[in-house]
C-alpha cells in the first residue's frame, strides 16, 4: 500500500516558515512518502502568472522529484453557492494539469431551515453528477469525503453516492472523520470501503462529553463529545484495522496521511509515516 501525505498536513509549518509548494514537495520526498496530495492551490503560497501556470510548475517539479500526485482536494458547497458547478469544473481542469487522477470535493456545509439532509442530497445530486460526467471526459474521477458534520456518518455519504449514481463518482474514505459524527470507524469503514476512490489516515484524541470542556483546539462532535487531531498512532482511531478493511475490499490506491494536531509539525509527520508503514504491512 502506497502512503502519501496531504499538503494540508504541512499547514502549521507553512504558516510558521512561509514555505512554498516546492519546499513542501522537497520535504515530502525527503521524509519518504510515496506520493503527495494537494488542497486548493493558492497564489499567495507560491506566486505564478495564474493557477494554471502554478499547477504546471507543481506537476513538473513533482515529476523531477519522482513524486506522484495522488489527488487534488477542493472545497465545495453545491447547496448554498451559485455557479459551483462551473467553479468545480475549473478545478477539474487544474487536476488534469497536475496529473491528479482523483479530485475530491465537498457536497454542502449547511442546510436552509426546515430542509432534511436527505432533501439536500436529492437537490445536489444532479449537480454533482454533471461535475463527475465532465471529469470523466477528462480522465479524472471525483469523490466526496465524509466531512463536515452533516455528511459525515457512513449511511449518509453512501446515500449521496448512490443518489448521484455514477461509476465515476465515489468516496474519499477518511477513517478519522467518522468520529466527528460519533460514528465508530470499525463500523463505518466497511460500509465506505467498496466505494473508495481515495483514502485518508487521520487520528484523534477523544474525550467524553461527561468530561470538562478541554478548551481551545478541540472539536465538538455531533453528540457533544470532544476530539482533537494528533499524530497517527497516538489517538483512538484503529488505523491498522481500518487499513486492513480497505485492502480486503480491494482498494489499491494511495492512502494519504492528513495531520491536523498541535504537535510539532515535521517530527509528527516523520513519526506518523513510520507508524502507518508498519500498520499497513
Amino acid at each position: 500500500m502506497k502512503i502519501g501525505v496531504s499538503s494540508y498536513s504541512f499547514a502549521q509549518y507553512m504558516s510558521e516558515t512561509k514555505a512554498n509548494y516546492f519546499q513542501i514537495i522537497d520535504l515530502t520526498k525527503e521524509m519518504g512518502f510515496d506520493a503527495i496530495e494537494f488542497i486548493d492551490l493558492r497564489l499567495e503560497v507560491q506566486p505564478a502568472e495564474s493557477l494554471i501556470a502554478l499547477a504546471q510548475q507543481i506537476r513538473d517539479y513533482c515529476a523531477q522529484k519522482d513524486l506522484p500526485i495522488a489527488a487534488y482536494t477542493v472545497g465545495a458547497d453545491f447547496l448554498n453557492h451559485e455557479n459551483e458547478v462551473q467553479r468545480i469544473k475549473n478545478q477539474i481542469d487544474l487536476a488534469v494539469i497536475l496529473g491528479a487522477p482523483v479530485l475530491r470535493h465537498d457536497a454542502f456545509w449547511s442546510m436552509p431551515e426546515g430542509m432534511t439532509w436527505r432533501q439536500a442530497v436529492e437537490k445536489v445530486a444532479p449537480l454533482i453528477r454533471e461535475v463527475t460526467e465532465y471529469a470523466a471526459e477528462k480522465g479524472v474521477r471525483t469523490c466526496t469525503e465524509n466531512h463536515g458534520l452533516i455528511l459525515q456518518d457512513a449511511e449518509r455519504v453512501e446515500e449521496l453516492i448512490r443518489t448521484v449514481n455514477s461509476p465515476n463518482y465515489g468516496w474519499l474514505v477518511d477513517m478519522g472523520n467518522f468520529l466527528c459524527a460519533d460514528d465508530n470507524p470499525l463500523r463505518a469503514v466497511p460500509i465506505a470501503a467498496p466505494y473508495a476512490f481515495h483514502a485518508h489516515v487521520k487520528d484523534f484524541i477523544f474525550k467524553s462529553f461527561a468530561d470538562d470542556d478541554p478548551g481551545d483546539g478541540w472539536i465538538h462532535t455531533r453528540n457533544g463529545n470532544y476530539i482533537r487531531g494528533t499524530v497517527a498512532g497516538h489517538g483512538v482511531v484503529p488505523i491498522r484495522k481500518c487499513l486492513s478493511i480497505l485492502k480486503e475490499s480491494g482498494y489499491q490506491g494511495v492512502v494519504s496521511y492528513e495531520f491536523e494536531g498541535h504537535e510539532q509539525n515535521l517530527p509528527a509527520l516523520r513519526s506518523a509515516l513510520k507508524f502507518i508503514r508498519k500498520a499497513a504491512e
